[in-house]
């Protein structure tokens, strides 16, 4: 069950323990997060969302930025380790491009918004909130590039940009996939990035015996 789904599930009033009420209550945030942004949230929407008073919630949370940044280091956690785990599900690089692109589509699409608070926040110009998106953008930037300096022999300054331009086109892309309703289905659409990108990447020399 996640987050959201035991905020729905918990009546008011209900004793939980410490973990399980930290998650229902990140999970009500998300939801008022997303649906509001950060600046016009309260945190009287987000106690009353996850039903509980005002002291319980601040008993976990001392503030609504610490409440903000928890969320924020969750989902930005969920994104690295899908591009992780979509780069080391195939040693084939096409698909693992495929992979990894459909890794960020994933990413957006979840029911539940969290992408909004790491690519469309509210709260870029708070140094806490800005120095997260930037540090997973280049965790995930530099998880690519070492595949792409393995697999091509270029320098890591030369396979950091590559890098660098493929994660910024799946996440913009994907957020266009899903703002603009497109027709085009998730597979089509992964598809289609993806062959752009391997006509591209294809140009590198593989270093290894195997392209």
């Amino acid at each position: 069950m996640t987050a959201i789904e035991q905020t729905e599930a918990r009546p008011r009033g209900t004793r939980l323990p410490r973990r399980a009420r930290r998650n229902q209550l990140l999970g009500a945030a998300q939801e008022v997060f997303v649906a509001q942004g950060y600046h016009a949230a309260a945190m009287d929407d987000i106690a009353e969302r996850a039903g509980v008073s005002k002291p319980v919630l601040y008993q976990h949370f001392p503030g609504k930025l610490d409440l903000y940044l928890a969320l924020l280091d969750q989902h930005c956690d969920n994104l690295l380790q899908a591009v992780r785990t979509a780069l080391a599900s195939t040693n084939d690089n096409k698909q693992r491009v495929a992979a990894t692109m459909d890794a960020y589509f994933a990413y957006v699409e979840d029911e539940g918004g969290a992408f909004r608070l790491v690519f469309e926040s509210d709260l870029t110009n708070e140094p806490a909130v800005r120095e997260r998106v930037d540090r997973v953008s280049l965790a995930c930037a530099e998880a690519i590039s070492a595949v792409i300096a393995e697999d091509t022999g270029l320098a890591k300054e030369e396979a950091m940009l590559l890098a660098v331009g493929l994660g910024g086109v799946s996440q913009v892309v994907a957020r266009y996939w899903l703002s603009s309703e497109s027709t085009v289905p998730r597979a089509t659409a992964v598809q289609l990035i993806t062959s752009l990108a391997w006509r591209g990447l294809a140009g590198f020399p593989k270093s290894g015996p195997e392209h």
